[in-house]
């Protein structure tokens, strides 16, 4: 089975306007952050990480008709079964029928605040020397991938330009399938808007996107 993104649908119509919300709104339901809780405590065991999560959520099948955190609970549960953690009969009963998994880390409360104020900075030691400099004209890969990816599709097979070199950091697309970090160089490329969308845009604009060395050919 092709892998599918529901996730992907960046330029493209037809899903209603964008409704902005009052600032600082974060959850709408009691339960979105006990979700936000969970999903942190069990990303600090180790069990995936958070490419793995990403891949997650977005393949999930009923995708467009769950609300955000709707969305985050079901890739968790996906992934506590396919890593093992807990059986669907468990899930759906609610109640624990094996003995506990072991996992490599658990994150007491007091460790909370720190491990998010530290974050988890992705740069890492440079593969080797970067392909592209400044100013070079690069094209994107025009193939979809059948893994996660963060190149998305109105971007794919078009033509823009380096406009900074941020380093390696590590590669998303093997990170979500297991393959280790991966490290590769990060580059933002700047497109400009009728490249993506179309001659009859106001001349003018650009978008700027950054793009993994695999994505990218010399144009």
């Amino acid at each position: 089975m092709p892998y599918v993104s529901h996730a992907d649908i960046g330029g493209r119509s037809g899903f209603g306007p964008v409704i902005p919300e009052p600032e600082g709104a974060v959850f709408h339901a009691t339960w979105e952050p006990r979700v936000h809780a969970v999903t942190v405590a069990l990303g600090a065991t180790g069990c995936w990480n958070l490419d793995m999560t990403r891949s997650a959520r977005e393949t999930l099948p009923d995708y467009f008709n769950l609300t955000y955190y709707e969305i985050w609970l079901g890739g968790l549960e996906k992934l506590l079964v396919e890593k093992g953690l807990v059986t669907p009969e468990e899930l759906t009963s609610g109640c624990t029928r094996h003995a506990p998994a072991p996992v490599g880390r658990v994150l007491k409360a007091d460790q909370v605040a720190a491990l998010l104020a530290k974050g988890a900075p992705t740069e890492r030691a440079p593969p080797g020397p970067a392909r592209f400099k400044l100013g070079q004209r690069v094209r994107t890969r025009a193939t979809p991938a059948e893994h996660h990816t963060r190149l998305p599709g109105y971007v794919r097979g078009k033509t823009g330009v380096i406009e900074r070199v941020l380093g390696a950091h590590v590669f998303a697309d093997s990170h979500a399938q297991g393959l280790g970090e991966d490290p590769q160089w990060l580059y933002t490329v700047r497109f400009d808007a009728a490249e993506l969308w179309g001659s009859d845009l106001t001349s003018g604009h650009s978008v700027s996107f950054d793009a993994w060395q695999p994505y990218l050919v010399a144009a």
